[in-house]
C-alpha cells in the first residue's frame, strides 16, 4: 500500500451475517455476508474502508490505484456499490475467483466512483477521484484482475496473472513486459520506481523464486518480492499519482492455511491473524485491532482483537 500520507489502519475479523449496503442514495445494492473475512481497513480524513483482505474460503481481494479507471455514469437501473466497498463485497459473497469473475461479467450491479481526500506534503489536502482496480486470488491458485475502462469491466482471468501494480492498464503492462529478459525481450530488469518497472521486477522475481521447502520459506520468498516492488520513503508531489508515494504497509495472505500477514514499513516486526482462532458463525462479534498508534505488535495477534462495531466500515458517502 503506497500513499502520500500516514493513514490510521486497523485489522478486522468480520463474521458471517453482517448486513451491508452499497452506500448509494438511489438503488443501493444490499447484501448479507455469506463468508467471514479478515481485512485491513484504512482511515483517512475520517473515512474508513477495507482495501485488502481474505475470506474464510481462501479468496483474497486487493485494491490498488489505476489512473485509467472509469466506472461510467451512474445508471440507477443497476444496484450500486461504492468503490469503497468493492473488496468487501467480493469477500462477503464469493468463495472462488471464478465466482467473482462470473458475477462481474454478468454486470448485474455497478461499481460507483467516489472521491477521497489526500494530503500532499507540498500542497496540503486535496480531493481526488478514487481510481482503483482489483486483484483476486484463491486457494486453488486461480487469479484475476478486474479493471473498469469506459464504464465496463475488463477482466483478465488466468492463473498466470499474479502481478498487479498501477498504471498503465494490465494489458499494456503485459505488452511492456515482453521487452525484458525472461519474457521474450532483451532489456535488462529495470530499477526505477515507476509502476511499469515495478511490474517487471515483481514478475521477474516471482517467476524465478526457488521452490520453498516449508511455509516459513514460502512466506519469506513472497515478502522478498513484495519488498523489492515497494517504494522507499519519498515526498510525493503529484496528487494524481499517489502510487509514486512511499509504501506504508505490506501484506501476504496464506490462502491454503488461512493466515493473513501484515508488515508496517515503520516497524521491524511482522504480525499475523489466524482464521482458525476466530468464530465465523452468524451472530459472533466483529473484532478489531487498531494499529493507528503504531504499536510494535509482533507475531500472532489473533487474541488481541477486541469487539467492535462493523458499522465503522460503512464508509461515509463519498461526494
Amino acid at each position: 500500500m503506497d500513499w502520500p500520507e500516514r493513514t490510521d489502519l486497523a485489522l478486522w475479523f468480520l463474521p458471517r451475517g453482517i448486513e451491508r449496503t452499497g452506500l448509494q442514495e438511489v438503488n443501493s445494492l444490499a447484501w448479507t455476508a455469506k463468508y467471514s473475512s479478515i481485512v485491513a481497513a484504512s482511515t483517512a480524513q475520517g473515512r474508513s474502508f477495507a482495501s485488502d483482505g481474505i475470506n474464510e474460503k481462501g479468496l483474497a481481494a486487493n485494491l490498488l490505484w489505476l489512473n485509467e479507471s472509469d466506472y461510467g455514469k451512474r445508471d440507477e437501473k443497476l444496484p450500486g456499490v461504492s468503490i469503497a466497498l468493492w473488496a468487501q463485497y467480493v469477500l462477503d459473497n464469493y468463495s472462488t475467483v471464478a465466482e467473482a469473475v462470473q458475477d462481474a461479467r454478468e454486470h448485474n450491479y455497478q461499481i460507483v466512483a467516489a472521491t477521497v481526500p489526500m494530503y500532499i506534503p507540498t500542497q496540503g489536502t486535496t480531493i481526488t477521484s478514487a481510481s482503483l482496480h482489483l486483484a483476486l486470488a484463491d486457494k486453488t491458485g486461480d487469479s484475476a484482475i478486474i479493471e473498469y475502462i469506459n464504464g465496463k469491466p475488463v477482466i483478465y482471468h488466468d492463473r498466470n496473472y499474479t502481478i498487479m501494480t498501477n498504471s498503465p492498464t494490465f494489458e499494456k503492462q503485459q505488452e511492456n513486459l515482453k521487452q525484458y529478459q525472461g519474457f521474450g525481450g532483451n532489456k535488462p530488469i529495470p530499477g526505477t520506481s515507476s509502476a511499469q518497472d515495478r511490474f517487471v521486477r515483481a514478475s521477474y522475481y516471482m517467476k524465478n523464486l526457488p521452490k520453498p521447502n516449508n511455509l516459513k520459506e514460502a512466506l519469506a520468498y513472497v515478502f522478498s518480492v513484495t519488498r523489492n516492488a515497494s517504494q522507499p520513503f519519498i515526498v510525493s508531489v503529484d496528487p494524481k499519482n499517489p502510487y509514486t508515494s512511499a509504501t506504508i504497509w505490506r501484506s501476504v495472505a496464506d490462502l491454503t492455511n488461512g493466515y493473513y500477514y501484515y508488515e508496517s514499513t515503520i516497524s521491524p516486526y511482522i504480525l499475523w491473524l489466524d482464521f482458525s482462532q476466530f468464530n465465523s458463525e452468524v451472530g459472533s462479534p466483529a473484532l478489531k485491532l487498531d494499529l493507528s498508534d503504531n504499536q510494535d505488535y509482533n507475531g500472532n495477534i489473533s487474541k488481541l482483537l477486541k469487539p467492535a462495531d462493523p458499522g465503522e466500515l460503512k464508509a461515509p458517502k463519498f461526494q
